[in-house]
Order: structure tokens, then C-alpha cells, then sequence
């Protein structure tokens, strides 16, 4: 969605806006107006769009021009839109905003919000030993220029060792080190997605990922998962032999945001059926290391490959720390190189001592990630507690690893309780977010990546505000025909 949206798009994305229940409930401009500010909060309608005309609007959501206007007023009250009379208005926002560790806008002023849209951990306490080691190594690589497209050989070759010790053979070659996971997705996408391809993804999947789509102009396509059970493996196999997609995205360890682990015999058949139709997997393993409760993930996808299909990608952001921003595509030798020729005209190549670092706390990976794992569980364990004692009518099926639940909630009512829950100091990650044309209402993302206490505090505030949308009459809301 770029450039303008029709009076009809928004009406999807707003879904429920009028139905937005409270201690006092708002007029229907304020709720419309309060329902588009909450679509660029979490990123859903971007900045710089011209929305519809007012009229068109307004026949879109079946209600009266004089509330369009007076929620476009509003809109551009609060900074969150700019008008020129006879050219339309465009989405903005207001001067008193920063970018989140989301990605998203936030205000200045919340810096004590508990934030459940982030799903990442602070660093490990080796990462400070592991930075001054990186920094003795590092006078022997400055009598060069720096730039290592494909990344120092030391990192790759830990890299490769790691795939190695997962059953699936990897020399250094094969592996290409990039600025975070993101970035490796990116990098793959310029070199294998023309504009307007197609490709297959899980619904719900990563948001960023839709974002970097999104970006190259792509036709999605989804596969939905099954809250309870994830991949359906009939329909996704139907869903590559009918749309014989250009790639498929998919993320079999602990799936973001569900936590799924697809077995090992739906992995081969994928890869098989992946090559029959001509479609490459792009694998995304971010979450492999973080098993729980004895877990053993089933073998890489890119074990069942034999006709350089699959390529994985995967990084340092969820086991170790966002803030070291290392990643790594794991491809064919002449993919690599590929991959290599496309990056020198974004950024040449990652940080020479960002990659020492890395190198150092893969060293030290079997500690780290045990610790993690603990610390994982324990608050995972935490969450599941409140939920169960502050809201029961929630349904969440308990992930094996990652670091997310995903909570079907007793209603469609997870934007609401998003705008909601940011007046009572918690930040919360909509459904919607995770899928297409806002779809996913009865859904919501809740990361165990906070210390325990948090979350229990978490989990309160949002009991309380859900109580106070049932106050006020729950019958308002209406069950959807279809959740994707």
C-alpha cells in the first residue's frame, strides 16, 4: 500500500472502529479518528499516503460525511494529518514522536511503557568480555580496508560449524555474513524477486518481513496456520502446486509469532514439492537455539535439498542481542557470490569488530544459549500463569521455543485492546499486524521476553482494560465469518 488508499482498503484495515467500547464511550468521529491513529502507530497505514476523499470514505464505512470531517479535523489537530484544499490529505505524525525499538512511532513520553511489541532479550552478561576480546582482535584487520563483503572468515567459519553440528554439512563458502537477519532477507529478495512476484507465506508470519515485501512490490500469497496445530501440511503443499509462487517464506523453528515446529517429514516434503514447481525457500531460523522443556528441532530444511532450493537465513538478534546486529544467509557457493554482488551497491559489507564480537560469543554459544533457554522458560512459564489467572477465556497453546505466544483472544478485539492498553502503560503488538488486510482481530502476540515480574504487571493492566470493553457492552462486537 503505497501512494493512496481507497476508501474501501481502509475500511478493511479499520475493521470494528465504531464499536469501540470504554468508561465513557467516544462519538464516532473521535473513535474513527482514534481507530487511523492507532493503523499508524503500529504501522499498518504508513506515513505519507493520501487517504480517500471524505465522501468516498464515508461510503466505504456507511456513515456520514459529517463524521469523516470531523475526524479528519482531528486528525490534522493532532499532527497526524496534513490537508491542501483540492489535492487531498496525508497521513503524518505529529513533531513529538521517535522511532521505537519496534521500528514504529511513539511518543517522547513513554519510556516507562512495558513494551510487549518487542520480542527480544536484553544482552547477555558475556557479551562485555566478548566485546574486549573483539577489540585485541582487532588490530590485525586494520592494515586492510575493511570492506569484507561476504564476511571475516572467522565468523563464517563459525557459522558453517554451527550448520555442521546440526546435521547438515557447511563449508565457509556457503555462507555470507549480513547486518542482521532483516538485512539478509532483504539482500535475498533483490537478488531472486523481480517487482510484482509472487511468493507464499504463513499467516500470521513476521511483520518485517511483510514490510520488506511490500517493498519489492510483491503479490503475497498465504498459508494459514492452525492456532493450535500450525501447518496444515495438505494445504500448503496445494498452496505451491496451485500458485507455483516465485519463493515461499517460511519459519519452521518456533514460528514467529506462533511458535509451531513444523516436523521433519513436512520439511522434506516442502523441499520436495518446493523443486517440483520451481519455487526457492527462504528458510528463516532465527529462533533454531531456542528450544525449551528438552525440545530438539528436526533437521535443517536445507538438509532435504539437492537442487540449491533453500536458502537459510538466521542471526545473533534473538539468542544474544538486537544491538549486534549480525546475520548470515546460508546458500549455494555461487548464490553466495551472487548475493555478495547485489550487497556492494547497498552497504558493502557488516562492521569488522561487530563480527569479532560475534565470532567470540559463538565460541561461547553452549553457555549463552543454555542460560537463555532457562531464563526463557522461566518466563514464558510466568506469563502462562497470568493469563490462566487474569484471563482464562484466552486460548494459548504453549510454545516449545521462541520467545511469543500467540493468544486467540474472546472476541475481535485486539486493536482496540491495543489503543487501549497503551493508556495504562503497556504496549501491545495487534493481530492485524502479523497478516494481511486486517484480518487476525481475534488474535494477539505476547512475547515472554521480560522479566517475569513485568509481565505479571503486563498481564494486569490488560485483565483490567478487557474488563472495561466488556463493561461496556460486550454484545457490540460481532463474531467474523473467517479468521485467516
Amino acid at each position: 500500500m503505497t501512494g493512496q488508499v481507497r476508501g474501501v482498503q481502509l475500511a478493511r484495515l479499520l475493521g470494528q472502529w465504531h464499536a469501540l467500547p470504554g468508561r465513557r464511550r467516544s462519538p464516532d468521529y473521535a473513535a474513527l479518528a482514534g481507530s487511523v491513529r492507532g493503523l499508524l502507530a503500529d504501522g499498518r497505514l504508513p506515513l505519507g499516503v493520501r487517504l480517500p476523499a471524505e465522501r468516498e470514505l464515508a461510503e466505504a464505512l456507511r456513515i456520514s460525511r459529517t463524521t469523516v470531517t470531523a475526524a479528519y479535523r482531528q486528525l490534522r489537530e493532532s499532527g497526524h494529518l496534513a490537508s491542501r484544499r483540492g489535492a487531498g490529505s496525508w497521513t503524518m505524525l505529529p513533531g513529538n514522536h521517535r522511532v521505537a525499538s519496534t521500528g514504529l512511532w511513539t511518543p517522547l513520553d513513554d519510556r516507562e511503557m512495558l513494551d510487549l511489541g518487542v520480542a527480544a532479550l536484553a544482552a547477555p552478561p558475556q557479551l562485555l568480555s566478548a566485546a574486549r576480546a573483539a577489540a585485541e582482535d582487532l588490530p590485525r584487520y586494520l592494515s586492510g580496508a575493511g570492506y569484507h563483503p561476504t564476511g571475516i572468515i572467522e565468523l563464517r567459519e563459525a557459522v558453517a560449524e554451527a550448520y555442521t553440528a546440526r546435521g547438515l554439512p557447511t563449508s565457509a563458502d556457503q555462507i555470507m555474513v549480513t547486518s542482521g537477519t532483516q538485512h539478509a532477507l532483504d539482500l535475498v529478495l533483490r537478488l531472486a524477486l523481480a517487482p510484482g512476484g509472487t511468493v507464499l507465506v504463513e499467516s500470521p508470519t513476521y511483520p518485517n518481513a511483510l514490510a520488506a515485501l511490500a517493498g519489492r512490490r510483491a503479490r503475497i500469497t498465504t498459508h494459514g496456520l492452525a492456532a493450535d496445530a500450525g501447518w496444515e501440511p495438505d494445504l500448503l503443499l496445494g498452496s505451491l502446486r496451485q500458485t507455483r509462487p516465485k519463493l515461499a517464506y517460511l519459519i519452521p523453528e518456533f514460528q514467529n509469532p506462533t511458535g509451531h515446529l513444523m516436523p521433519a517429514a513436512l520439511r522434506e516434503r516442502v523441499v520436495a514439492a518446493a523443486h517440483a514447481v520451481g519455487t526457492d525457500l527462504i528458510i528463516d531460523e532465527s529462533f533454531v537455539d531456542l528450544s525449551m522443556d528438552g525440545t530438539e528441532p528436526p533437521p535443517p530444511v536445507a538438509t532435504y535439498d539437492r537442487h540449491s532450493r533453500v536458502i537459510s537465513i538466521g542471526g545473533m538478534s534473538k539468542p544474544y542481542w538486537g544491538g549486534l546486529r549480525i546475520g548470515w544467509v546460508r546458500a549455494s557457493a555461487p548464490q553466495v557470490q551472487r548475493l555478495a554482488a547485489v550487497r556492494v551497491g547497498v552497504d558493502m559489507a557488516s562492521p569488522v569488530l561487530d563480527q569479532l564480537v560475534a565470532v567470540h560469543l559463538l565460541a561461547d554459544a553452549e553457555a549463552i544459549v543454555a542460560d537463555r533457554r532457562v531464563q526463557l522458560a522461566v518466563q514464558r512459564d510466568a506469563l502462562l500463569g497470568a493469563l490462566a489467572h487474569h484471563l482464562p477465556e484466552w486460548r494459548v497453546t504453549v510454545p516449545r521455543g521462541g520467545v511469543t505466544l500467540w493468544a486467540e483472544l474472546d472476541g475481535p478485539v485486539s486493536s482496540a485492546l491495543a489503543r487501549a492498553a497503551e493508556e495504562v502503560g503497556v504496549r501491545l503488538a495487534p493481530g492485524p499486524r502479523f497478516g494481511l488486510d486486517g484480518t487476525l482481530e481475534r488474535f494477539l502476540r505476547l512475547p515472554f521476553t521480560l522479566p517475569a515480574a513485568d509481565l505479571v504487571e503486563a498481564v494486569g493492566r490488560i485483565a483490567a482494560i478487557r474488563y472495561d470493553l466488556d463493561r461496556a457492552g460486550r454484545q457490540r462486537w460481532r463474531e467474523p465469518a473467517v479468521i485467516a
